[in-house]
């Protein structure tokens, strides 16, 4: 087993400066406090062997004096699989954060609630309710963002439970103008979770060998997006295209890792 290195947070504190996320000196402060919101519209094709499917994206974020809510909800689509006339499936989060201490040095800290759940014409996405912290750090123009969040995660199983790990990790971050470049957009997010699950060799078609099946005690998913304002340069700066790629490791019931790449278009509201 290999040894476990003592965390330094100089390091990491030192990368997020260099990156801009953080200013020098370091600052953690409250969200604005104005009402705020935002609304997006995201249309993708992913080009993943095993996907190769629509899927589009509603996302939305609004600040108010009380914390923030966030939400998407995802549904796909494959019209030539099988003369489908529906979509696919559906999956959906919502997350809402607490914080009645803006304005005070304890800010950037919030307490988090969030709800995850899906179906799809095969299987389901179970229940999971999440509770735990958020803490929020920028940049002082508020353009580069991160968020660092942890949770306990209580899954509704089949059978058995709960995951002998019931925790999940999630950073998220946003970048404007990258590079210095206006209009340029780096966003994401990565989380970590615990869940008991089995998985199975799946080729690169997507076909599953049942026989191959081991647990699983950990589930990690990434989805970095990279978008260019090109509606900027023709009078609309509502409209984005870019990129997602999908980095998952014993996502769902295929074992290992996966890159699953797509590109779309984004029009916030």
């Amino acid at each position: 087993m290999k040894s476990k290195r003592p965390f330094r947070p100089a390091p990491v504190l030192t990368l997020l400066v260099m990156l801009g996320i953080l200013p020098s000196p370091l600052r953690a402060q409250q969200r604005p406090t104005m009402q705020q919101g935002a609304t997006n519209l995201q249309v993708f094709y992913d080009f993943g062997s095993d996907r190769k499917c629509v899927t589009t994206t509603l996302e939305g974020f609004y600040n108010d004096p009380w914390g923030n809510t966030f939400f998407f909800f995802d549904a796909d689509y494959n019209p030539m699989r099988n003369g489908e006339r529906h979509p696919m499936g559906a999956y959906w989060e919502i997350s809402r954060c607490l914080n009645f201490w803006q304005g005070t040095p304890l800010g950037g800290l919030s307490l988090n609630l969030e709800y995850d759940g899906g179906v799809y014409s095969k299987y389901g996405i179970n229940h999971a309710f999440l509770a735990g912290a958020d803490y929020f750090l920028h940049s002082q123009d508020f353009r580069n963002t991160f968020n660092f969040k942890i949770f306990y995660k209580h899954i509704l199983y089949d059978a058995g439970g709960p995951a002998k790990v019931p925790l999940q990790f999630t950073f998220v971050w946003g970048m404007r103008d990258l590079f210095g470049l206006q209009g340029l957009e780096f966003s994401g997010f990565l989380d970590i979770w615990g869940q008991d699950h089995q998985v199975y060799d799946t080729d690169m078609a997507g076909q599953t060998d049942f026989s191959t099946g081991r647990p699983s005690q950990i589930v990690a998913l990434s989805e970095p997006q990279l978008w260019y304002n090109v509606g900027q340069h023709f009078g609309c700066g509502n409209l984005r295209i870019g990129t997602e790629i999908e980095l998952s490791y014993d996502f769902g019931t295929t074992a290992g890792f996966r890159l699953r790449p797509c590109l779309g278009a984004k029009w916030v509201f």
